[in-house]
């Protein structure tokens, strides 16, 4: 930024080729044409239809394309086979799952359109030496506006003229408490400067009249308009496992399908007929359903989260809480209760507590309690007060012990507010009996005003070792985390404010005290292996105090300050959090929440950090997980983060860590349960070619299994309740896979071949029964085959009725669960065995898919393969409790 907030006022005029009554109308529109409208360039460079497209060109699209144009093509080769069924199914799911992704990523895009919820649209310029209302996107540099209370600040400007005029920065700047500006006075931080406006604040108190400087994309907002935008979206973990399970099944799925094709044609099989057995071998090892399952099953946790004050903004990042290995949070508001009150009231060197009765008959405080109601613009209302949170915390004080409205009628006579450069205020007010200057402001600068101390009713001289006791008071206070506030009077003449001269009355240690259920919710953080840092605005004592008091830090702990981290590289910066093991970050700028971010992820963490204002934006969507208070939280912060608190409390974050942890594990069930029914969807296409024998499935009845049968059972796993050791398990390391090596051992190698043995016993029992003989050929209209492989079919359902039972839990006993207690798993059981039954018994299913009635004693052919599942999966749970070592390494998924 040029430092127009340094140089003289008529150097800036000078600069910008202006005047005090602004520009012409004339000179204004030149302007435009030279620097552009005032508007955040939050374009959208893509059309919304190439971006849809662009969906469609990850792996799993086009695997799924190139069966469906297969199945087409088949369709034409042989017509009535079922293929065409295959192809439109195939393709729907792929357009299903574009648009889901298509969603997500244009959510991302309202960060941007956020930014210009910020600007008003219309506003009082000065145009030909009048003033009028102008629309914002014509203002240029040069230009002089007129500023009220109530209106949004359009543009970075100068103050040319100010009267009590208070702007409330936070969601730039992160400071609270709206400020006091002066035209006549700068800091050497161009945001901190009193002199300065800046755009998208908010002008909370008075009126100005201010010189713009800056429009457009070169504000300030404009400079995090353009971080935010050139800041990438991190990619969510389970997103990323996703992609890598998806080529992993795509590759073995094109292999297969491949290889067995050259196979069948080598062996003298059909060129047709081998194709519709390829595609049969690449349907089968692609599990269609896994994205609308995951889908859904994230949709579910989301809702369950929604519960617990948690919004989900981005589906993937559920997961990315169970992720997190460090969080990085606010103090005020999240691990404390945003409730500035009165704590400790030192009076006649003596520290009274909130509830000391005593201090009723304490000397002096009445005049102490006259000073908090007269110094002091809040006022109480009904539900509590209204105005700044010190002042009116010090009226809810005063409200126990005297009559705050009686004490308040007084003749003002001055004032002198409170500003972050001279840290005191000053009112001069006559009760009734002569003018008094009362007097509050930061302990330090109140003691200089005075030269005398009201001990035990009596007014003594401040000697320096009386000033050394007010100090040690006050930096007791600060022990506690108190912020310390001091209180002085004395007699005046009407018409003067002194500067000197007071009576020092006392202090007050005021604190936000810490959310109750914060220490607990920072134990399962322990527990859970997940580290959490400290990042406030906040002085260093204060933060190190509250951060003692809930058991994040301990004595030793490190507190960083901004000016410090500023002055670090990124290398000493990631250093430093590896090697402190307690540090938290104090009176560090919301800017500077980034570059612990990405300190923290170069260190390979995954992090979660939370933010409420402008500034935390960019922060917000470097994290792996972004989290925006909703109580506090701008638009643009809520925008900017993948999950809104809507009580802005820590708890919360724990509880959605839990959550998120809870759907990784899911996932990892309902894939394995998913997984298990690919054996016995491949191994009759195999038999096919290499036995000679009627091919034992049909790929519509595979398919039947992929998008009906499977899903509701897997959305049931995904809704499972999370199990006892969740929060005691360290964050899961980042090599960890959704599809790891067990898991397609026990998918594969065991619990599918159980499964495929059930299938094959059932279709050969069924055959052999019916008279069939080996090398016998079949038609597919025959009675007998269309039994046997409806046989096949039912062997397969009543095997993952007992597979989805034993993928509930990975290591607790399904007892210990409650075989009950998951009604939308026994919901999607009791939906299996229906369709099983229709398409054994429903005519027009047995004419749709090529099925026929099954007699009773079919169906008991597979139920002990499916006992042989429930049975040894339990045996496999028992050894991994008692911690033995093979199964541990080769049959824990």
């Amino acid at each position: 930024m040029l430092p127009f907030h340094t140089k003289p006022l008529e150097d800036v005029l000078d600069d910008l080729q202006s005047t005090r009554d602004g520009l012409t109308t004339s000179e204004a529109t030149a302007r435009l044409d030279i620097h552009g409208p005032n508007e955040l360039s939050v374009g959208k460079e893509t059309p919304e239809i190439i971006k849809f497209l662009l969906q469609f060109k990850n792996f799993f699209a086009l695997l799924l394309f190139v069966g469906g144009a297969l199945a087409m093509t088949a369709e034409r080769m042989e017509p009535g086979q079922g293929n065409l069924y295959i192809s439109i199914a195939l393709l729907a799911v792929v357009v299903l799952n574009a648009a889901f992704t298509y969603l997500q990523e244009h959510q991302s895009e309202r960060i941007m359109d956020s930014f210009n919820k910020m600007l008003p649209s219309m506003i009082t310029a000065i145009r030909d030496g009048s003033p009028r209302e102008v629309p914002v996107f014509e203002l240029v540099p040069g230009d002089v506006i007129i500023l009220n209370e109530g209106d949004r600040v359009p543009a970075d400007g100068r103050l040319l003229a100010a009267k009590e005029l208070k702007v409330d920065n936070s969601s730039l700047t992160g400071e609270s408490e709206p400020q006091l500006l002066d035209a006549d006075k700068s800091a050497v931080n161009a945001l901190e400067s009193p002199n300065m406006v800046f755009s998208g604040s908010l002008v909370q108190n008075g009126e100005a009249r201010v010189l713009l400087c800056q429009t457009g994309m070169d504000t300030q907002i404009g400079s995090i308009v353009q971080l935010t935008k050139s800041t990438k979206s991190t990619e969510t973990p389970i997103h990323r496992e996703l992609e890598y399970f998806i080529k992993v099944i795509s590759f073995i799925a094109i292999f297969l399908g491949v290889s067995f094709f050259a196979v069948s044609v080598a062996i003298g099989n059909g060129v047709i007929s081998s194709l519709i057995f390829a595609i049969g071998i690449i349907v089968a090892n692609v599990p269609e359903g896994l994205l609308p399952t995951v889908t859904l099953s994230l949709t579910m946790a989301s809702r369950r989260m929604a519960q617990k004050n948690a919004l989900i903004k981005n589906l993937e990042s559920v997961e990315t809480l169970g992720s997190t290995t460090v969080i990085c949070t606010d103090k005020t508001g999240t691990l404390t209760q945003n409730r500035l009150g009165v704590n400790t009231v030192v009076l006649g060197g003596q520290d009274y507590a909130l509830d000391d009765t005593r201090i009723t008959t304490a000397p002096d405080i009445d005049r102490l309690l006259s000073v908090m109601c007269v110094c002091n613009n809040a006022y109480l209302t009904d539900d509590g007060f209204a105005g700044d949170a010190t002042e009116g915390a010090l009226l809810l004080y005063a409200k126990n012990h005297v009559n705050v409205g009686a004490l308040r009628q007084v003749e003002e006579l001055a004032e002198q507010p409170f500003n972050s450069m001279t840290k005191r205020m000053i009112v001069v007010a006559d009760p009734g009996n002569g003018a008094q200057a009362y007097l509050k402001g930061a302990p330090e600068v109140v003691l200089a005003m005075c030269d005398r101390i009201a001990l035990d009713g009596q007014e003594y001289s401040l000697t320096k070792d009386r000033r050394a006791d007010v100090i040690e008071a006050f930096r007791d206070l600060a022990g506690r985390g108190e912020r310390g506030l001091a209180f002085a009077i004395r007699e005046c003449q009407r018409n003067e404010v002194p500067e000197e001269g007071y009576v020092f009355l006392g202090l007050t240690g005021m604190i936000d005290p810490p959310r109750s259920e914060v220490p607990e919710a920072l134990e399962k953080c322990r527990s859970a292996g997940i580290r959490v840092i400290m990042l406030t605005g906040d002085y260093g004592l204060t933060a190190k105090t509250i951060a003692r008091q809930i058991g994040m830090v301990g004595e030793h702990g490190r507190v960083v300050q901004g000016d410090e981290l500023s002055e670090m590289s990124d290398a000493e910066l990631q250093t430093l959090l590896r090697d402190e093991p307690e540090i938290l970050f104090a009176r560090i700028a919301p800017v500077q929440k980034m570059q612990v971010v990405q300190a923290l992820q170069a260190n390979d963490e995954i992090v979660t950090v939370t933010g409420d204002g402008v500034n935390d934006a960019p922060a917000l969507k470097n994290a792996d997980m972004g989290v925006a208070m909703g109580l506090m939280g701008t638009d643009v912060a809520k925008e900017a983060s993948n999950m809104v608190l809507m009580d802005d409390n820590f708890a919360t974050i724990v509880a959605a860590v839990e959550e998120g942890r809870t759907i990784f594990d899911n996932i990892k069930k309902f894939i394995a349960y998913i997984l298990t029914s690919n054996i016995p969807e491949i191994l009759p296409f195999i038999a096919f070619v290499l036995l000679d024998i009627p091919l034992p499935l049909s790929v519509i009845l595979i398919l039947s299994i992929d998008l009906v049968t499977d899903i509701i059972p897997a959305l049931g796993l995904g809704a499972e309740r999370p199990e006892t050791d969740v929060m005691k398990r360290k964050p899961r390391p980042r090599g960890e896979r959704l599809l790891s090596r067990n898991l397609l051992l026990m998918s594969y190698g065991i619990v599918g071949m159980i499964q495929a043995a059930a299938g094959f016993f059932t279709y050969f029992v069924i055959l052999y029964n019916g008279g069939w003989q080996w090398g016998q050929e079949l038609a597919i209209s025959d009675p007998l085959y269309r039994t046997a492989i409806t046989g096949f079919f039912a062997s397969i359902i009543i095997c993952q009725v007992a597979d989805v039972i034993i993928c509930r839990t990975r290591t607790q006993s399904v007892f210990t669960v409650g075989v009950w207690s998951n009604k939308l798993v026994l919901f999607g059981i009791a939906c299996e065995l229906l369709f099983l039954a229709c398409m054994s018994y429903v005519p027009a299913f047995n004419t749709f898919f090529g099925t026929a009635p099954l007699e009773g004693w079919h169906f008991l052919l597979s139920v002990p393969f499916a006992f042989a599942i429930l049975l040894g999966d339990e045996l496999r749970r028992v050894f991994v409790r008692r911690g033995n070592p093979f199964v541990l390494r080769w049959l824990t998924w």
